[in-house]
């Protein structure tokens, strides 16, 4: 085709800004290469549950299964499209008997049979139909890095579902402590009433305090059950059927994680790939657009066997074929031609901004889970010496008001202050684990794009 490289336009630039690192990963080259996510990332926290539950849920997840149908569906569509490219073949058969009107005529019977395979084939002289099956196989190649997305999706929150139920397992074990920690001050202020060493304004607020712990725990155990729900439905199964053991959130090892380079980003994330796919299947539909300004050549040919009667059919005096060459170029078609090409173009600038926005945005949740896995390993830090501390204290007024020498006030604060710490110290834990996982999924965890193989290597 001398005259389709007119057709052909230079790809859109998406003109990227990539960073050299990450503000907030490693500056070493080695360093950030040292740790990059795993296929089986989840495996590094080291829970046993939490890897059966993902590796069921990427089995069996609905959603994960009706991006693997939307795969076969488009390579469907780009068989179709390349259909165009090859010629089409019809055998034909028809048998036919008429009779004319005496009146009219001499009232004879006619019998027709006929047996012939007819072809047609449009040359693709402007390249219209490899742009058409192009842009169907880009699209093809977008399903299966949607899948990779749906995928990356589905084990990331199943794993913070997972741990959702950890956090409110401990929370509620904390809150029963809490509970009976409360009680047994609660029995303390009694023993000092009957003594008249206290009043009833002590010991209604304690009770106050004891029942606002007691009042905890139903919607915790409401939290249980909503992500344990939320874990059947990920992996597919009738919430009934679903158990999950759990344990705590201490247990759950914090995998180190290192960013890599920005460049690798672009290779790394499936959204990234799916959203270049996209864009390239839209510049082979603009070029399918340009295309069809051009004259359509087509040929067309049949041959076969026709007679009056059936047994001569197959002989050489039955014989018969035709074949023709038709050039139709299009003049006026009320600006079909230009509106689809401008549609096309717009669907290109389109898909080009959303390619540098889902880079941009990857660039941007690296940097946002790095940032939240410091400041939450801080936060997290903080809080156990919050609670080391807080305990303490409590631990002192609750000796001092057995000795009778601590006012019930200062016994209040303390476990007030104990209790807001030990189930800050459990959401510390938690927005850490999640982060580590946010992190995993901004870096294109359990999927690796396969080797490219440079055109000069074959």
């Amino acid at each position: 085709m001398p005259l389709a490289g007119c057709l052909l336009q230079d790809k859109p630039d998406p003109a990227l800004d990539i960073p050299a690192s990450y503000r907030a990963g490693p500056r070493s080259e080695r360093a950030a290469e040292a740790t990059l996510p795993k296929l089986d990332w989840w495996r590094g926290f080291r829970s046993r549950e939490l890897t059966a539950i993902v590796e069921q849920a990427r089995e069996a997840n609905l959603d994960i299964a009706a991006a693997i149908a939307r795969i076969v569906q488009a390579d469907a569509q780009a068989r179709i499209a390349g259909s165009a490219l090859l010629p089409t073949l019809d055998l034909n058969g028809d048998a036919s008997q008429s009779k004319s009107s005496s009146r009219l005529g001499s009232g004879a019977e006619n019998r027709t049979f006929s047996a012939s395979l007819s072809a047609s084939y449009e040359i693709d002289f402007w390249g219209k139909n490899r742009a058409a099956l192009r842009a169907a196989e880009e699209t093809a190649v977008a399903s299966r890095y949607e899948r990779e997305v749906v995928t990356l999706s589905t084990v990331a929150a199943a794993a913070n579902a997972y741990f959702q139920v950890l956090a409110a397992q401990d929370r509620l074990r904390t809150a029963r402590e809490n509970v009976e920690s409360a009680t047994r001050v609660l029995n303390l202020i009694k023993q000092r009433l009957e003594a008249g060493t206290a009043s009833e304004l002590d010991t209604a607020q304690q009770e106050s305090l004891v029942n606002t712990q007691r009042a905890a725990i139903p919607q915790l155990e409401q939290t249980v059950t909503q992500n344990r729900n939320t874990l059947a439905v990920l992996i597919a199964m009738p919430p009934q059927r679903v158990t999950v053991h759990g344990g705590r959130l201490n247990s759950v090892a914090v995998p180190r994680v290192t960013p890599g380079l920005p460049s690798e980003l672009i290779a790394q994330r499936p959204d990234i790939r799916q959203a270049e796919a996209q864009l390239a299947s839209a510049s082979a539909n603009v070029e399918n657009a340009r295309a069809q300004f051009f004259p359509n050549i087509a040929l067309t040919g049949e041959g076969g066997y026709q007679s009056a009667v059936l047994k001569t059919l197959i002989s050489p005096q039955s014989a018969f074929y035709s074949a023709a060459a038709g050039l139709t170029q299009p003049i006026f078609q009320g600006g079909l031609l230009l509106g689809n090409l401008d549609l096309q173009k717009g669907r290109q600038d389109e898909l080009l901004q959303a390619y540098r926005k889902a880079v941009i945005s990857g660039f941007a949740d690296v940097e946002t889970a790095l940032d939240a896995i410091r400041q939450t390993a801080r936060r997290e830090q903080i809080q156990r010496e919050v609670v080391s501390s807080s305990r303490r204290a409590f631990d002192i007024s609750e000796r001092r008001l057995r000795e009778g020498t601590v006012d019930l006030v200062t016994v209040l604060n303390t476990q007030q202050s104990l209790y807001q710490a030990l189930d800050a110290l459990t959401q510390a834990r938690l927005a850490r684990l999640q982060a580590v996982v946010s992190l995993y999924q901004a870096l294109g965890g359990g999927w690796l794009p396969k080797p490219e193989v440079a055109d000069n290597a074959r």
